[in-house]
């Protein structure tokens, strides 16, 4: 499923990673990356999105303000607020468990590597995606799923040229 997922990011991956979610065509959508790369980088992002479709959506959401509204819907709704301290929390502590002993240089942040606050809503998401109580990625799913593509994105370990967005 590794080559999937590379054909889906257009590139090789930097460390061996394992799919944590999949779409309905049994496609990877999130993978979990480790918390240092194979040549020796701290990586604060634990889930990585993978969908074309839900990084093309998302990417839409962002360039139309959609960390700022999330931003400001944490500092005005304090219960929305705590869950995505506890979310940075929750996500910094897993993230921290996995690194090896003896290593110096370590990631640091919450989701996504922000220390608080919205950084990248691709990353909120993959982290609820993967399972995980994240009130980002939640809002971000009611905004873009389904992911209902008619069509695979990857057929053979490669971009299906006849993918699209479903209308």
């Amino acid at each position: 499923m590794i080559d999937a997922v590379e054909a889906q990011l257009g590139r090789p991956l930097r460390a061996p990673s394992q799919v944590v979610s999949r779409c309905h065509l049994d496609l990877p959508v999130v993978v979990e990356v480790p918390p240092i790369l194979d040549d020796g980088t701290p990586f604060p992002t634990r889930f990585w999105l993978t969908c074309p479709l839900a990084t093309k959506r998302i990417g839409r959401l962002e360039g139309i303000g959609g960390v700022k509204r999330m931003e400001a819907k944490a500092e005005a709704d304090p219960v929305f607020g705590e869950r995505l301290a506890r979310a940075h929390r929750r996500y910094a502590a897993e993230r921290d468990a996995l690194v090896p002993a003896g290593v110096d240089i370590r990631p640091s942040g919450g989701v996504g590597g922000a220390a608080r606050g919205v950084k990248c809503l691709h990353a909120h998401y993959a982290d609820h995606r993967a399972g995980n109580d994240n009130p980002v990625g939640e809002v971000v799913a009611a905004w873009i799923e389904p992911l209902d593509c008619r069509v695979p994105c990857v057929v053979e370990g490669r971009p299906n040229p006849d993918w699209h967005e479903p209308r």
